[in-house]
Order: structure tokens, then sequence, then C-alpha cells
């Protein structure tokens, strides 16, 4: 599972763990430009230039394999996303004599299309349209293929593409959501992402996986043939498997990770990639899980994540959009979050839930500080910034899990972000001075207890018989867990551990630390309500689990209160102790609901507080926050790679550049999987 970055934007600003500023980064440009209701933001990677020759070319390898399947992510986001793509480059590319406000309008499109990875809002699942008429695109088609772009075949004319592709372009009520969990409404016939086909609905889906036809619930599409349903698997195929969907790409994947094996760092790394390969031939899940169960036991120091790994995109929670990402452990960062993850025993025995959903940890869990070097898919341009892994519930509990904090992500932040929307949605002044004095500290502690005793802690009844509780909780499980593992960070605000772990000088600041916490936790109940637009309802499993925090704490406490100024709604924490003692209340709940793998009792909580909002109230927040001009999330330029070979073209070497430019990147991108196709 991983924090999305945008979650926390809204509330704090971000600070490293113990970061040396040093003139050279004060002198760097990270904010590169803004686009609508995206920034762009560039992406440092301090220290690679000290890793080991061996190290960076690893690094390379396992890049160009991220790369390579890029595409899969974008196809995955819409069956028509690609060919949207291709046709706005092309028109990028061949622009010349295009009316200058058209090509204006287009180029913003085709940047917030890069950002997002398709025509949908990461956020609000939304779809946008381009600034610019029907008749203006298809004059802008006209004369950039006079100048030459490939935007027809022998098959299809220029004007019967554009007719065929204009509803998904152009109609915001066509196909408008790309995931739908509206409760009542049908899931998959009303979610434009391309996991299933779409004469396919729900309640079929759900029929057919409950009689056990289901084998590939995490990497396939479901199709319907002669009838019935069938799943098209996503692999490459090998001896006696044959090829199943996005083969192609997952072949120039398998490839550069066959690149990457000679420069692993160890037999058991090497090993490792090799499973990965196995997997990404076969579609099986035994083989994925054999690597997981490897991957989970490697501290090497580069390491990736690469291939199917998160499901928040699938309304069913089921299906894994592709993802990489690659990078290098950051040493003296790395050693609070060690120190926490020696103390997981200690917090699952002080968990508020029953004793029957406690487990015995037998080694502390992986926990890294890291620098990111690159990624694609579900973890870039948009970036979380803290993963733990794997996500199978049998994996964590009997090998244990790795947390990352991703330490530059966060540096980038904090470089391109202010305090200006703390100090509108703050109640006063003491509550600004805290969150300039203690929020980095607070939100590197939420970060990570959310991520390294969070998401690995519990274990699940034997009443499931072994299987994952996703499987007993479709459309509700990840907004579970995101809650229960943000409530842990909540409950162990205010421990004195937290002294010996080294988050905090003593007691008392850790009272101060926790107080900000929790302050953070309600005021972003408010400030969330400026990313979804006039939507009057949450679709994103984060701002979800958010939502049910706060509200379950309001409406079941009188630790918060509602406060009015000068027209102005604000939220104020008057009673910690209460609100401690109603999250730990929220959480053994929420355990027991996982545990339990509990549908209905799922449904009635995320339904009550974390779905609907108040209209009203969103478009105050929304008046207050347009007054500030401030961007609702940010996509990164990665660092460039760039092989150094000898005199005989041998790799001995990889230089690290920064382009600085997001165009330029996400052209170079894409001209690397053409090449492939």
């Amino acid at each position: 599972m991983l924090i999305k970055s945008f979650v926390w934007l809204s509330i704090i600003t971000f600070a490293l763990i113990g970061c040396t500023k040093k003139e050279t980064k004060m002198e760097r440009i990270y904010k590169l430009e803004r686009i609508g209701p995206a920034q762009v933001v560039q992406l440092y990677a301090d220290g690679f230039d000290q890793l080991t020759p061996k190290e960076k070319i690893f690094s390379y390898y396992l890049h160009l394999a991220g790369l390579a399947g890029r595409d899969i992510a974008i196809d995955q986001h819409h069956r028509d996303a690609l060919e949207v793509r291709t046709l706005f480059e092309q028109i990028y590319l061949y622009q010349s004599g295009i009316d200058t406000n058209t090509i204006k309008n287009l180029i913003k499109y085709l940047k917030l299309f890069w950002i997002n990875n398709g025509f949908y809002d990461n956020i609000t699942s939304k779809k946008f349209i381009p600034e610019v008429t029907f008749e203006e695109l298809k004059q802008a088609c006209e004369k950039a293929q006079q100048n030459g772009a490939m935007l027809s075949n022998e098959k299809e004319t220029l004007e019967q593409k554009l007719n065929r592709l204009k509803e998904i372009i152009f109609n915001p009520n066509y196909e408008p959501q790309m995931t739908n969990k509206t409760p009542g409404e049908d899931w998959i016939k009303g979610s434009g992402v391309n996991f299933y086909e779409r004469n396919i609905s729900y309640s079929e889906i759900e029929k057919w996986a409950k009689a056990g036809d289901e084998k590939n619930p995490l990497n396939s599409k479901v199709v319907k043939e002669k009838g019935k349903l069938v799943e098209n698997i996503w692999r490459a195929g090998t001896d006696g498997i044959a090829p199943g969907l996005y083969a192609e790409p997952l072949s120039h994947v398998i490839k550069y990770l066959e690149m990457a094996i000679p420069y692993a760092a160890n037999d058991h790394q090497a090993e490792t990639v090799r499973l990965l390969i196995k997997y990404l031939n076969s579609g099986d899940l035994n083989d994925f899980r054999n690597y997981n169960i490897s991957w989970v036991k490697d501290s090497s120091s580069v390491d990736f994540i690469l291939g199917f790994i998160e499901v928040y995109l699938d309304p069913r929670g089921q299906k894994a959009e592709w993802e990489s990402a690659i990078f290098f452990t950051n040493p003296e960062q790395t050693k609070l979050m060690q120190n926490l993850a020696k103390y997981a025993q200690y917090f699952e025995d002080e968990a508020p839930w029953a004793d029957m959903y406690k487990k015995k940890i037998d080694k502390s869990p992986i926990a890294n500080v890291i620098n990111v070097i690159g990624s694609t898919g579900g973890t870039g341009p948009v970036s979380p910034i803290g993963i733990n892994l794997p996500n199978e519930q049998a994996i964590r509990e009997q090998y244990g899990s790795k947390s990352v904090l991703l330490h530059n992500i966060v540096e980038a932040y904090d470089k391109s972000t202010g305090l200006e929307m703390i100090k509108e949605f703050a109640f006063d002044e003491a509550e600004i001075e805290m969150q300039e004095k203690f929020g980095s500290k607070a939100d590197n502690l939420h970060t990570a207890m959310h991520e390294v005793i969070g998401h690995g802690s519990g274990k699940v009844s034997d009443k499931l018989q072994g299987k994952d509780p996703s499987d007993f909780l479709p459309g509700y499980y990840n907004t579970l867990e995101e809650t229960r593992a943000d409530l842990i960070a909540l409950w162990n605000a205010f421990d004195s551990k937290i002294v010996d772990i080294g988050f905090a000088k003593d007691e008392s600041e850790v009272r101060k630390i926790g107080e900000t916490m929790y302050q953070q936790t309600i005021r972003v109940a408010l400030t969330q309500l400026r990313r979804i637009g006039k939507s009057n309802q949450l679709e994103q499993d984060h701002m979800k689990n958010r939502q049910v925090i706060a509200h379950y704490i309001m409406e079941n406490s009188t630790a918060v209160q509602i406060e009015k100024r000068d027209g102005n709604t604000y939220y104020r924490v008057v009673n910690y102790e209460e609100m401690k003692n109603t999250v730990g209340k929220l959480l053994a709940e929420v355990m027991r609901i996982k545990a339990e793998g509990d549908l209905e009792a799922a449904k009635k909580l995320i339904d009550e507080y974390g779905f609907k909002v108040n209209t009203e109230l969103r478009d105050e927040v929304q008046r207050r926050a347009e007054l500030l001009d401030l961007p609702l999330y940010t996509g990164f330029v990665m660092p460039k790679l760039e092989p150094v070979l000898d005199p005989e073209a041998k790799i001995v070497d990889v230089k690290v550049s920064y382009p600085l430019d997001l165009t330029t990147q996400m052209l170079e991108y894409s001209a690397f999987t053409n090449k492939r196709r």
C-alpha cells in the first residue's frame, strides 16, 4: 500500500527528517511550471553519484525495464488512452502553422494527460477535456498531418478517427469517471478503467468470482467470449505458456531485467529478479508470491518496485495497475525508520484491538528512507511519499514487509510548497505556530507509523480460511486498510517510546508532535474538499479514509468543535484525550472488520462517514482556496540516466542529469516505448 502525496499537501509543509540544507540545494530549480490544477517539480537524486558503478548500472537497467512497461499503465486507465496520447503528441511535434491559442490549449491538455497517465484526474477520478472545440482539434490535426504527422492509416482516415474518439475526448458525460464506487450504481459499467470489457456488469463479475471462476484477479482483463466471462492474463508467455495481454511490452521489460541481473548486489537479489521475470512470463500468481517472498527478504541498497502492484484503480479493488520505482537507500535518514521497526512488536501489543487479531512479529520489518531515481505508472509522474509492500496479508503475517519513506520526493514538496493553506484553515495563530514548529516531525512520524507499523500489523481471523481479506471486501478494502494504517499512527502519536526511537527529544515534545498530528488529521477534512471540483462525493481511497476518521471523531465525540468566524468554517480539536479514545474505538472496529471480512460493516462505516460531502462547505473551502491560487497536485520530472560506454561500447558507468522540462522527458519516454513496438 502507498501514501499518496497529495493527501498531505493540503495539511502540512513537507520537511526532511534531520535534513541539513546545503547552499547548492537552495540554488536549485524545483518549481518548473503550473498547468491548471497541477504543478510540475524537478526531482533530484542526491547520492546517486556515490553509488558504485555496478549499483548505478543495475539502477539504469531497472529504470529501462520500468519505462518499457509504462504504456501498460496508460492503457489500463482507458482503452483509448494510448491512442489519444499519440494523437496529441503528433500534433505537438508537427505544430507549425496551427492557431496559437489552439495549440496552447492542446498542449495544456497533453501535459495534464502526461501527469495523470491519461485523461482522468488522479484525485477526483473525473475526466478532463481540452479547452478547444472539436472543429479546432480537427483543423489542428489536418495542419499537423500536412506537416508530416502520422494521424491516419489505410484502414481509417483522419476524419473517421476523430469522429470515433470525439465522445471520449470531448463529452464530459461519456465515461466521465475512471473509477466509480458510488453505492447503488454499477461500478463496472460506471468506470472507464480498462480492466473489464464494457458489456460486463458488476453483478455478472461478482457472481462469476464467487463461483470460483476468477483465477487471476490481480493480473487480468475480464472479457466476454461466447456469452462467458474469460480472463485475458497479463503475461509475456514462455515455453509451454502462450503469450497473453501486454505480451509485447512485458517482453521488453523482461529483456532489461535480464540485463540487470549481472549487476545485482548479490545472489539473492539476482534470484529475486529472476523470480520476477518468471512471473511476468507466466502470469502465475504463485510465481508472483514467490517473488514477493524473496523481495521482502532483500535489504540491498539499490532496490525496486516493478510490476502489477496497487489495486486502487479497480472499483472492485482486485486488478493491479502497472508501476515501477527504482531507488537507493539514504543511510543517514534510514536510522530513525529502522529504530521504529525494532518496536513493531511493542506497538502490536499496545494496539486497541482484540488479542485474537494481534500477531507475533519474529523479525523487524525492513524500513528505509530512500531516494527515488525514476518512477512510472502508478508511482509517476504523481508520486507517493511512503510505500509498504507486499500487499498480500499472508505474506505480511508470515514473512514481514518493507516500508520506505521517499526522501527526495518529500524534499521536492518541501521546496515547492508554502504555508499559505495552513494559515487560511488553521483555527488560530497558536495552531499555525504548532504547525511551523512541529508539523514536519508530525508528518514524518505519521508516514513512518502508517507504513512501518500500520500496514504490517494485525492478523486475520481463522474464519477467512487463509484467504486474503480483500477477497471479502470488494470495493471497500483499500479505503479500510488506509484508514487502519492512519489510525495506528494516531493511536501511537503520544507514546513515550517515540523518544526512545529518536523522533522526539523528550515527552514534552512527543505531546506537541501528537497534538499537531491530531490537528492535521481534523484539518484535512476541510482542506481536501478544494480538490474535488463540483462533485458531491469522494472517490479516491486516501481521501475517503481521511474523511472517515475526521467525521467519525466529530460525530461520535465532543473532541472537535466546529467554529465559524467571518463566515468561514474552522475545525478545532478541544480534547486530545477524548479524540485518542475515539481513535482507539474506531481502530478496534476497523481491525475487526478487516480480520473478519465483514463487508456489511465496511459499507456502513465508509458510506456513512467517508463518501458524501457537504456541498455548501465544499463551495466555501474552494472559494477560500481559490484566493490562494495553489496547485492541487504535483507531477515530477524524473532524473535522467545516461550510460557511459567504453571504447568497445560496453557500459561502464551511468551519469545522472536533470531535464528541468516535462515535455522533453515525456516525449523521450514515448519515443523509447514506440521504438519497442
